[in-house]
């Protein structure tokens, strides 16, 4: 036999394309069903530029590029002066404008109070879409976007900072905010010894004079981009756990008492620069009553929540279009793996996990645009942390199946799966853990009888049109019913995860393809669901999986 030719070795045969050149948003159908559902053609139509850029090759090396070169912190400049700066690669500050630009940070508020009735759900579908490029960079984007509703406890501080952070021009650099044609924010809630529990908090607020101004001392052992322009911070003031407002730099340029520690070596997001900051003597400003921190900054807490459910689900829906894109066009075994009975069945059951979490999630952003209607704000306020617990916490498992798919190709850092999989844990540790949601969601239903009328009536819609589904809702009834007070906590998040599925369940029946909603209630709503992906028993999974798979222009 004759032995192949350098040139026949090289030949490159049955590899998948690299998935680019499709529009995020439009080749998504769960995505862009969901904006039109509950906001507009249009509302769609405005997101088609974006989806674009998100899908084209260039976003998809901005994003593996931002990665690689990981933030740098200067704690000090060439002649001893503290300056405690971050620098970034180029790559990150090319996904920051975009973002920015494309009114992914708290622009939506101002277009709120100007009319437009859809503002919130367009942002919320845009994150979804564009954190698909790269998750790390949307934590400062989702802090500026949920520090808004929380400034609003001081209408000063509130007219001082809205403007900047609404401003669709990203302005990196540390200078004084007057001089800036946009800005960013940031928060920082926890510390060594609290985590979660923000009440066990000592840092010391100190009052200077009567105008609201106090001097920070203490540290926060978490806080993410502390690049940004001002923060939103806990400290312990005369009257109680306060909240303050902490700018990066003073009217009168000077550089606040803002000392960056390290930045944290993650697991992922490490595109991100996430600190421990201390503080001697920082200047900050009372934001709502003493005593009252919690309170004035759960607002802040509530809009972060939901980026984490839109980033989660924006992770998932990534690491299915690479596996469904994969399976595709890679033969095995005499044909299209796409076209195998068993990998049709791991891609649809994963393709179908993804749908749950996208309604789900463009579900509750609807809600923020109706705050004014009670049933929306009781959804909001319930949905949330469940949304938050169940969403978050399937992600890992969910990323790992769809590496798992592109085999030993997945593998590799190159394919950019690596990346997710890093990712996947993140959001279910941010803004409280599994076990922090699911205690939260006992916490409304106990003290908010409004918030269970509220979640009956949004999965009641679906009653009669799927019987494992009104047996869900049935069974959920009584276990509800039947916990007893000392039983709650110990069962919370069977409870949360439970009630999740429930409601995801509902919106599916209520608005997907028959296809989708029936392998759904078949599977997570039944008890014979093992938690295995693929293990799907029958369904129109063919279906499933066309319609997961994107489409990229010829």
């Amino acid at each position: 036999m004759t032995a192949p030719s350098r040139g026949g070795i090289r030949t490159v045969l049955n590899q998948a394309p690299l998935l680019a050149g499709h529009n995020v948003v439009t080749a998504d159908l769960a995505l862009s069903e969901a904006v039109v559902r509950h906001a507009s053609d249009e509302t769609l139509e405005s997101l088609v530029p974006l989806g674009f850029e998100a899908g084209s090759v260039e976003a998809r090396e901005q994003g593996m590029l931002a990665n690689q070169h990981e933030p740098v912190l200067t704690p000090y400049d060439r002649y001893g002066h503290r300056i405690d700066e971050v620098a970034f690669h180029p790559s990150w500050h090319w996904l920051m404008e975009r973002a920015v630009g494309y009114g992914l940070a708290a622009s939506p508020w101002e277009q709120q109070a100007e009319g437009d009735p859809h503002a919130h759900v367009r942002r919320a579908a845009g994150f979804f879409a564009w954190s698909q490029t790269e998750p790390g960079h949307g934590c400062p984007i989702s802090m500026t976007y949920a520090a808004v509703p929380a400034l609003r406890a001081d209408d000063a501080l509130a007219k001082e900072w809205t403007p900047l952070l609404a401003s669709r021009r990203y302005d990196p650099g540390v200078r004084p905010a007057q001089e800036k044609l946009g800005a960013l924010a940031g928060m920082g809630m926890t510390e060594k010894q609290g985590g979660s529990d923000v009440r066990a908090n000592i840092t010391e607020a100190r009052p200077t004079s009567t105008d609201g101004t106090y001097t920070l001392h203490g540290h926060k052992w978490f806080t993410s981009a502390p690049m940004n322009d001002v923060f939103l911070v806990l400290a312990q003031a005369p009257g109680g756990l306060t909240c303050f407002v902490l700018p990066r730099v003073l009217p009168d340029g000077t550089r606040n008492r803002l000392d960056v520690v390290r930045l944290k070596d993650k697991l992922g997001n490490r595109s991100n620069a996430s600190s421990e900051l201390e503080f001697d003597g920082t200047i900050v400003l009372r934001l709502g009553d003493e005593g009252r921190g919690v309170r004035t900054i759960i607002e802040m807490v509530a809009a972060t929540r939901l980026d984490c459910v839109l980033g989660s689900a924006s992770l998932m829906r990534r690491a299915v279009a690479e596996a469904s894109w994969h399976v595709a066009h890679r033969s095995a075994f005499g044909g299209l793996l796409a076209d195998k009975p068993l990998m049709q069945n791991v891609v649809a059951d994963l393709a179908v996990e993804s749908e749950a979490a996208t309604a789900l999630a463009l579900r509750l952003a609807s809600a923020v645009d109706r705050l004014s209607d009670p049933h929306e704000a009781a959804l909001r306020r319930i949905g949330l942390p469940l949304a938050k617990f169940w969403v978050c916490k399937r992600t890992p498992g969910l990323v790992a199946e769809a590496l798992e798919c592109l085999g030993g190709n997945g593998y590799v850092e190159e394919s950019g799966l690596p990346l997710l999989y890093r990712e996947a844990p993140l959001n279910s540790v941010w803004e409280g853990s599994g076990n922090v949601n699911a205690l939260d969601v006992l916490r409304a239903l106990s003290r908010e009888p409004e918030v269970l009328d509220a979640y009956l009536t949004e999965v009641g819609r679906a009653r009669g049109a799927d019987p494992r589904l009104d047996a869900a809702i049935d069974s959920l009834l009584s276990m509800l019913g039947s916990l007893s007070p000392d039983a709650m906590e110990l069962s919370a998040r069977r409870l949360a995860g439970r009630m999740a599925a429930v409601l995801q369940g509902s919106l599916l029946v209520r608005h997907a393809p028959a296809a989708v909603s029936d392998v759904f209630c078949a599977s997570r709503l039944g008890s014979a669901h093992d938690g295995t992906y693929g293990a799907l028993d029958g369904g129109d999974l063919a279906a499933i999986v066309a319609r997961t798979t994107p489409l990229v222009a010829s």
